[in-house]
């Protein structure tokens, strides 16, 4: 094979590899250091949800759920209650090394806005979580029948033209 060749070669075969190093930077991964346990989403009928679960981190450094993604809804935001009202969480929820942090109704979740259709108990559905590392983790989440805590909107919350409850009655419908 001429020099030519062989150099052609040579750098198709790094802009390959290359290529395959940076795609493995950005794809969902089931070997990540943090890990959920027990996902579930609230079964709903409405325009909106959340995916709680355990999170634990095995790894040696700090990280924080930044961001989802689910074919289900087409916005997902990071959530807190704080002196019972929901709103974004800036900055995410961080898991601390060797830790683990809880995704809980009345406390920190993972919000699915905008539904495309009803989530029925027993089905299962499937979010990318996003991590502060650039790590995707894919969590398949049962769906579950759950009666909410005591929380409402923030009235000034997301870009979303939806009707929310604000009565106070104990429902996330």
């Amino acid at each position: 094979m001429p020099t030519s060749q062989k150099r052609i070669t040579t750098v198709i075969a790094g802009v390959i590899a290359l290529s395959a190093a940076l795609v493995g930077c950005a794809t969902t991964t089931d070997d990540s250091a943090v890990t959920f346990s027990d996902p579930w989403i609230k079964a709903t009928d409405t325009q909106m949800t959340a995916l709680f679960a355990e999170v634990s981190n095995a790894g040696s450094e700090d990280v924080s759920i930044v961001g989802a993604e689910t074919e289900a809804a087409s916005m997902v935001e990071i959530h807190e209650v704080v002196d019972g009202v929901m709103r974004e969480k800036s900055g995410g929820v961080v898991i601390p090394a060797g830790e683990s942090a809880t995704l809980m109704p009345g406390g920190d979740h993972i919000m699915l806005m905008g539904l495309s259709s009803e989530l029925i108990a027993g089905d299962r559905l499937e979010v990318i979580v996003t991590l502060s590392d650039g790590t995707e983790v894919l969590v398949d989440a049962e769906i579950r029948a759950f009666a909410a805590g005591d929380e409402e909107y923030d009235p000034g919350h997301g870009d979303m033209d939806m009707d929310m409850d604000h009565s106070h009655d104990g429902t996330m419908d």
